[in-house]
């Protein structure tokens, strides 16, 4: 398959912030190319197939010392996260994280917090009590998560607004583009990455030789199969699992509402029979994702995809949120479908790196959508489209208001 001239320019404009509310036609105009090979020699995969195939790959790392080409970092540690890792680093962490966090050796972990996030929900719902306008980011979207998170960290209530921070900072550094941003921005990140490593390896000494409930403490006194995981380590895994696990979050339950509104006939529905959240959240993923961006694989080998060579060492973006719309696997892919049967999107991705909290993110969302549309009263759109945040890779909009006829309903309604 040969590359065309287009396709770096579709991609330049898909990452342009011009196009963040609706990205969606450049992605089909991407498809036309499933591997395009761009002016750096990086390689954009588009196309559903393809990015499924490679994702489970074994010619494909996640370690970026395998790219020929060196890529600025905001990771900030000697001891990346597993998910930039690969076998057999990669499993044995996963394996030992995985032994607290979910199946098979914690089967009800998430099951068993229902009643946390319903009152952690019902908490900040309450708070919009008498409210003519909410923001759904501010006020429900973002609090909600962090404060799960922190409390299967074992973090104090008290802490969390200096994690928001933190965060802030390491996604914007996330999307960092030597090109066009100031140097101060991946600083602000290394800056952020650091103090909240600092503060959690200050959390996970006061867990050795305490066993506890908490994801620390289980982390800090298991020996399990696998051995025990270093502090270094620890911290890393409790770090992804607060950036990647919060921000994907607060956009699947942002997106999500922001859809509802957008199809009031679905909201209706949810209202009336709330079993219905189950597949649209899986729907959700597939049609407005968290992730839209897996921004860097690399080759381990020469490998041909699509007909197109690519050579070792090369860097390779997969494009899932165009893969989850590929007209190729999904029928009538641009429509919201709650109904849609056989729905293998890539909102989580796949393979080994399969989103580990992708269980926690979707009861979180379940949960979340259900209490919203239950208990907001007529709620509608104040600006569509809402402003988004700057990042292609992790999108979601930065606010998102929406007025309310006589506020929220009570709980028993």
């Amino acid at each position: 398959m040969t590359t065309t001239e287009a396709a770096p320019d579709t991609l330049r404009r898909i990452l342009d912030y011009s196009s963040r509310a609706d990205p969606y036609p450049l992605y089909a105009e991407l498809r036309r190319t499933p591997v395009a090979r761009q002016e750096d020699g990086s390689y954009v995969v588009s196309t559903y197939r393809e990015i499924a195939d490679l994702l489970h790959d074994p010619h494909l790392s996640s370690d970026v010392r395998n790219l020929t080409r060196p890529m600025p970092s905001a990771e900030g540690s000697t001891t990346p996260a597993f998910i930039n890792m690969d076998p057999p680093e990669h499993d044995r962490l996963r394996r030992m994280a995985m032994r607290h966090f979910g199946p098979p050796h914690t089967p009800g972990l998430v099951a068993g917090l229902d009643p946390v996030l319903s009152a952690i929900v019902g908490d900040l719902i309450d708070d919009c009590a008498g409210k003519e306008e909410i923001d759904i980011v501010d006020d429900f979207a973002y609090p909600f998560p962090v404060t799960v998170i922190c409390h299967l960290l074992g973090v104090p209530r008290e802490d969390e607004p200096r994690f928001r921070l933190w965060v802030n900072d390491i996604i914007d550094a996330i999307a960092y583009d030597p090109k066009t941003d100031p140097k101060e921005k991946l600083e602000k990140g290394l800056q952020a990455r650091q103090d909240l490593r600092q503060y959690l390896g200050g959390l996970l000494e006061q867990r050795h030789g305490r066993p506890g409930d908490d994801l620390l403490a289980r982390l800090a006194n298991d020996d399990g199969p696998d051995g025990r995981m270093t502090d270094e380590e620890i911290v890393s895994t409790a770090n992804l699992l607060l950036i990647a696990g919060h921000e994907t979050t607060v956009n699947l339950i942002t997106n999500g509402m922001l859809t509802l509104l957008r199809h009031p006939e679905v909201f209706q529905r949810l209202r009336d029979d709330p079993g219905l959240v189950v597949p649209l959240v899986e729907e959700l993923l597939r049609y407005e994702p968290p992730v839209h961006i897996i921004p860097w694989r690399a080759a381990y080998s020469d490998i041909t995809v699509a007909d197109t060579a690519i050579p070792k060492g090369s860097q390779i973006m997969l494009m899932l949120a165009s893969g989850s719309r590929d007209p190729d696997r999904f029928h009538e892919p641009d429509r919201f479908d709650p109904d849609r049967r056989d729905n293998q999107h890539l909102g989580f991705g796949s393979g080994i790196h399969l989103c580990f909290g992708g269980p926690m993110a979707r009861r979180e969302t379940q949960i979340a959508l259900t209490e919203l549309v239950r208990r907001l009263d007529r709620p509608r759109l104040v600006t569509d489209p809402p402003p988004y945040r700057r990042s292609p890779i992790l999108r979601g909009p930065i606010h998102l208001r929406v007025a309310q006829g006589d506020g929220v309903l009570p709980t028993d309604t």
